[in-house]
């Protein structure tokens, strides 16, 4: 196989406004171009691994999932199906160039977390859709499928793509300070607050499928809460320990199931130009005032209503977003309630695939 990453231009040979990946590669250039400033991004995508080749696709409420495994944290044995595919999407991954650094089963039952080195933003995007493109490859060969719904079973843990950022400039790390708090510098704390003060507006970005607002519980260790914290992982944004090279925030409300170039794109433009409407402290960080949206139409409304999106994306880019979060939102019950529905799953990724409507 030979894989291609692409940029889509204009009938002008310009840059085409919804094209992310290019979105994203421009802004990145601009850093460095205009301030020598570069960008540094490692995720921590989780998912679950379900019986069957299609089990997406051929979901139905009532029946669920089917899990391969009922390990939880680092509890697999050596011939366990899970830890059998970890294996092999670990050799994968090697073979594809990543720089594995650890790989293990998750808290949930059935549910994996392969960890690798972090890298640009542009290159960290390119690299996670690869990551779940190998992953569903392995698992097909397996007779499996490898999902990355943010919650496919309640009542257990869902899945989510935690975001690590620093920036750099001439290799020094510009977030960490030995006397700092938290040992973060002024310019990360000031990252931070610009998230904390736009996290409603681009919540949608950030968890823009129906099922993502199942996932955001706290009592299943999914933040909900508009903070930073170093120990509560409840918190939005977490401080983790760091020193000189590892310093950086921890980005904890992203679904594995968004899009990679925009979500980048957006947190990188909220963290260094987003507006502050409400001045931050070190108390006020860490109070539990504010929570992102429960749901997606809540999320909608905070999206279509923010100037600062339509900053970012564009007018037109923003709309057509929107529109397709809207007919995600429609085929689905509006109520959420303790059963995952069908709809949720079977249009959550092409809400217009006219074969799967009129499967439904």
């Amino acid at each position: 196989k030979v894989l291609v990453y692409g940029l889509i231009r204009d009938r002008d040979g310009s840059l085409y406004m919804s094209d992310m990946r290019g979105r994203l590669k421009s802004f990145c250039e601009d850093l460095y171009d205009q301030h020598n400033m570069s960008t540094n991004i490692s995720v921590e995508a989780e998912g679950f691994l379900f019986k069957g080749v299609n089990a997406e696709q051929e979901f139905v409420s009532r029946d669920g999932f089917e899990l391969v495994s009922s390990g939880g944290y680092f509890n697999s044995l050596p011939k366990d199906p899970l830890k059998l595919f970890i294996d092999q999407f670990a050799e994968a991954q090697r073979a594809l160039g990543f720089q594995n650094e650890k790989d293990h089963p998750e808290v949930a039952p059935s549910q994996f977390e392969l960890n690798y080195s972090y890298c640009d933003a542009l290159q960290a995007a390119d690299q996670l859709q690869l990551y779940k493109m190998t992953a569903r490859q392995v698992a097909a060969n397996m007779g499996y499928t490898a999902s990355f719904l943010p919650k496919p079973i309640a009542g257990i843990n869902g899945s989510g793509m935690h975001c690590n950022i620093s920036l750099a400039k001439n290799e020094t790390n510009l977030f960490w300070d030995e006397h700092g708090e938290d040992n973060l510098s002024k310019s990360g704390w000031e990252f931070v607050d610009r998230l904390l003060n736009n996290a409603n507006d681009i919540c949608l970005i950030l968890n823009s499928s129906v099922n993502a607002y199942r996932r955001l519980d706290p009592a299943f260790e999914a933040p909900n809460q508009i903070k930073s914290s170093a120990v509560d992982r409840t918190s939005m944004i977490r401080i983790p320990l760091g020193n000189a090279k590892s310093a950086r925030i921890e980005v904890r409300t992203v679904a594995p199931d968004a899009n990679p170039y925009l979500a980048f794109y957006t947190l990188l433009q909220a963290g260094l130009n987003g507006p502050m409407t409400e001045q931050m402290t070190s108390e006020s960080r860490r109070t539990r005032t504010r929570f992102l949206p429960s749901n997606i139409y809540d999320a909608i409304r905070h999206c279509k209503g923010s100037s600062f999106v339509t900053e970012i994306l564009g007018e037109t880019s923003k709309e057509k977003f929107v529109e397709l979060k809207n007919a995600s939102a429609d085929r689905c019950p509006k109520d959420l309630g303790k059963l995952v529905k069908t709809a949720e799953i079977l249009f959550h990724h092409e809400v217009t695939n006219q074969y799967l409507w009129g499967r439904f």
